[in-house]
């Protein structure tokens, strides 16, 4: 009687790619956004652990830090539904949605 072969595991199963909080876009690479800036939570006594964070794609990111104050991240806008509220970065997500994630995307 013929042995059987276990169940190979090659090739191993393709992932999912994260998707960015902001523009929901499947990317590569993503980064990790505090939604209150380490600088303004270590003033109000906060462990940079103990800070929310959102994994973001590297425009949506920069945008955030081009637009946006420290202060002005951590007082108005410390969640990512805040953030969508504000027309600046619903206009610029409505546009990312629309560039491919391979793309590279200059953020002024």
């Amino acid at each position: 009687m013929a042995r059987r072969l276990p169940v190979s595991s090659w090739p191993p199963p393709a992932q999912d790619t994260p998707a960015c909080a902001l523009c929901e876009r499947a990317a590569p690479h993503l980064t990790e956004h505090h939604l209150i800036p380490r600088s303004q939570g270590r003033r109000r006594g906060a462990k940079v652990s103990d800070l929310p964070t959102a994994m973001l794609c590297g425009p949506c990111h920069k945008f955030l830090h081009r637009t946006f104050s420290n202060a002005e991240l951590a007082q108005d806008y410390s969640a990512v539904d805040a953030l969508l509220e504000h027309e600046d970065v619903r206009r610029f997500v409505a546009w990312i949605k629309k560039q491919p994630a391979s793309r590279s995307v200059r953020v002024r």
